[in-house]
């Protein structure tokens, strides 16, 4: 198939598409072309919007593509669409939020001993905003669910997956995160060490 043509019915797709279409749902709507090939076509088609001044272009999202505006248009975009500003997360659902985001599969009481309070609100919060999600139970006594993010978190903060979020530096981890995960052994000596001084 001619890359132009690839170009064509690529840039068709992610315009009638409101989602990130996923990279292997392109690959099976054009059988035909390479995965490079396909790849290679994005690349394009952001050069040629780029050269042309437009408006938008072809972002990777979730592990797939869509087209979006430029980030600098957002005013504009919102004031023709009339959009309220939209609901917001309390703090507490998003350091909840942060804390599945960085140590996904975790479960609610993993959670809460990091955060020291009860978080079944903000759990609840963001299992209805669709940014987390049940992925499975973790093979302890009474099973409790494991939660992780989903691909709407990375849709909703723009990011290509969860290895896109920025490190965190070793002062913004907790102490009892870190004596959270260490093994018993090391915990043991961790609590004595802190005893001792």
């Amino acid at each position: 198939m001619e890359s132009a043509q690839t170009r064509r019915i690529l840039e068709a797709i992610l315009f009638v598409s409101s989602q990130a279409v996923p990279f292997k749902r392109l690959t099976e709507i054009l059988p035909e072309a390479d995965p490079a090939e396909l790849r290679q076509a994005v690349q394009d088609l952001n050069a040629a919007y780029t050269a042309q001044g437009r408006a938008f272009h072809v972002q990777e999202l979730a592990g797939g593509y869509q087209l979006v505006t430029d980030q600098d248009l957002a005013v504009w975009v919102r004031r023709a669409l009339q959009v309220p500003k939209p609901d917001s997360v309390s703090t507490a659902a998003l350091e909840t939020l942060a804390i599945v985001a960085y140590r996904q599969p975790i479960t609610k009481a993993e959670i809460e001993a990091i955060r020291g309070v009860d978080v079944t609100a903000s759990l609840d919060t963001l299992l209805e905003r669709r940014f987390v999600r049940t992925a499975g139970r973790k093979d302890s006594p009474g099973r409790p669910f494991l939660y992780a993010t989903t691909p709407e978190f990375l849709r909703h903060f723009g990011l290509k997956s969860v290895e896109a979020l920025p490190p965190l530096a070793p002062a913004d981890v907790p102490e009892a995160v870190t004596v959270h995960h260490l093994k018993p052994a090391e915990t043991a000596q961790a609590a004595q060490a802190a005893a001792e001084s």
